[in-house]
């Protein structure tokens, strides 16, 4: 199986991990929790002459949305979302931007994506895992061995689940089930250093109890 071409630009207040992937060969691709600093995400795609067919958030925080309506209009992609967190996405007063950004983080989906859908560019797919417990409508994005964990799964820690909706109990239940992906699985969180499944599941003291 071909590897991805992958991009990480760290965006925001909050260092968010903005991800580019594409196929090498096609240099189709997606863009996943583009947070903020549209410029630098379309410049970095452009030095390495890829086209943008989709934008995905792996949940409704503005952190992970602030630049979705700029990269919507200079690129022409579609924004991806799973429904149960458009009430984060469409409302600055929940998502985060009215407490921590500037109060007018927003966007609206073009298209919902839930448990075991496709997401398809040219030579290249995305399945979508469901992973609530840090909003209800978070999600993963596994191609191959690479996992976009979003704010799930982190290197040597997991999401926050005392923010509005969230759920300890939907939270573990969500990374038992990626504790199922093997060892080698390189895993691109929302937020810190890449990591794999094998390393979290010896190290990662939250996902002790989690073994398979």
């Amino acid at each position: 199986m071909k590897d991805l071409l992958i991009k990480q630009i760290i965006v925001g207040e909050i260092d968010t991990n903005c991800f580019i992937a594409a196929d090498p060969e096609t240099l189709e691709g997606v863009v996943i929790d583009p947070g903020e600093e549209a410029d630098r995400i379309l410049e970095a795609a452009e030095k390495s002459k890829i086209s943008i067919k989709h934008i995905i958030a792996t949940h409704g925080h503005y952190d992970h949305l602030g630049a979705v309506n700029e990269l919507k209009k200079r690129t022409g992609a579609d924004f991806i979302i799973n429904k149960k967190d458009v009430f984060f996405a469409e409302n600055p007063a929940v998502n985060g931007s009215a407490f921590f950004g500037d109060g007018t983080v927003k966007a609206a989906a073009d298209k919902y994506v839930s448990e075991g859908d496709i997401i398809k560019v040219k030579g290249l797919e995305f399945k979508v895992i469901n992973t609530p417990g840090h909003t209800p409508g978070g999600i993963c994005l596994l191609s191959g061995k690479h996992l976009f964990s979003g704010d799930t799964l982190f290197n040597g820690s997991i999401g926050r689940t005392d923010f509005p909706k969230a759920d300890q109990r939907d939270m573990l239940s969500s990374l038992a089930k990626l504790m199922e992906l093997e060892d080698d699985t390189r895993v691109h969180p929302g937020h810190g250093e890449e990591t794999t499944i094998g390393e979290e599941r010896r190290n990662n003291p939250f996902l002790q109890g989690l073994r398979r």
